[in-house]
């Protein structure tokens, strides 16, 4: 049995990791830690979770985190820094959830994260924990970066593109859209009901901090820099991102971009790519690590259009955590992640 603890356990990726983990057989949650709910029984902040643990919230202390096989940092930006230093040092395994490891580049990481990076002594041996690419070193790793939930929907809508070198990497385009519950479970104006329903609204178009991470894996899928535009939007919905990702054929005009997906991920047990014409929707992978993909050429021009859609808190978030984790220890990658998306 795994032994798991959590820091920073009261935000929205710390209850979907005890919710999927409650439903793991291999794993158990020995620790939860948050400062500001030291002393609170899990259950009572949140009763989905009733007759599932006994935990309380805890201080976080290093060496109790250390005691655990792998410990999985539901946290802030900037706070795994320091402490997972301090646990890898005592022999432990981390997971972060958090951005603290998924940009290479420390300069890169503080200009988009406004503080200096903390622990740039370990972003070389941090693996960015894309299973679908980085499968076999994510299973070695000490140390993973759980990626970011818009870059989870746009890369894998693009990374075959790329590396079949079929579009052009300089005028890529992802419209992106995302539920309420991707700002997190803080108290701002912004997430307020009265604020955020029957509205839509992009934001950060100037720039996004998940564009470097998705430059960053696009680089890396196509060899060379590519040129991205993202922007995201909020739209009045918990759960669930939607990316629609332009680009352009670079002259390759008889490419069968349905079966280039389709053998892309064919071994890939949370990419379901969707017969030809098809138009994924959001509640299709609600609570569950799936990311449902459809590939279009509009009027069968040069133009590529790829739908990607995920659950932001599971495969954006929590389920690619534990999907990590499956690979760590050698399990079957898809244990404890095998529900069933709700509907309606």
């Amino acid at each position: 049995m795994i032994k798991v603890g959590i820091v920073g356990g009261t935000g929205y990726t710390g209850v979907e990791l005890l919710r999927l983990l409650a439903q793991h057989p291999e794993a158990q949650v020995e620790v939860i830690t948050s400062r500001s709910e030291a002393g609170v029984a899990v259950a009572d902040m949140y009763p989905n979770l009733r007759g599932h643990y006994d935990l309380r919230f805890s201080v976080p202390d290093a060496d109790q985190l250390a005691a655990c096989d792998v410990v999985f940092f539901a946290t802030p930006h900037g706070v795994a820094h320091s402490l997972a230093g301090e646990i890898l040092d005592k022999g432990g395994r981390v997971i972060d959830l958090s951005a603290d490891f998924r940009i290479r580049d420390a300069e890169l990481w503080a200009k988009w994260y406004g503080q200096p990076h903390g622990a740039p002594e370990l972003l070389g041996e941090a693996v960015y924990g894309l299973p679908e690419v980085n499968r076999e070193r994510i299973r070695s790793a000490r140390l993973i970066a759980a990626p970011g939930c818009y870059p989870t929907a746009v890369q894998l809508a693009t990374i075959p593109l790329l590396e079949a070198g079929l579009i052009d990497t300089q005028g890529i385009i992802a419209d992106c859209k995302s539920g309420v519950s991707g700002a997190g479970r803080g108290a701002k104006v912004g997430s307020l009901l009265c604020e955020t329903s029957e509205s839509m609204m992009a934001y950060a178009v100037a720039g996004h901090r998940h564009e470097p991470e998705i430059e960053q894996g696009l680089k890396d899928a196509a060899g060379h820099d590519v040129d991205l535009t993202f922007v995201p939007h909020l739209t009045p919905m918990i759960r669930g991102i939607h990316a629609t990702v332009y680009s352009q054929l670079n002259g390759q005009q008889e490419a069968d971009l349905q079966a280039l997906f389709e053998q892309r991920y064919a071994n890939e047990p949370f990419v379901d790519v969707m017969p030809a014409g098809s138009h994924p929707a959001t509640r299709s992978v609600r609570g569950v690590n799936v990311c449902r993909i459809a590939v279009h050429r509009p009027q069968n021009s040069s133009r590529v259009v790829v739908l990607s859609v995920i659950d932001n808190l599971v495969k954006g978030a929590s389920g690619q955590a534990i999907q990590n984790m499956n690979l760590m220890f050698d399990l079957e990658e898809n244990m404890g992640l095998n529900q069933v998306a709700l509907m309606p």
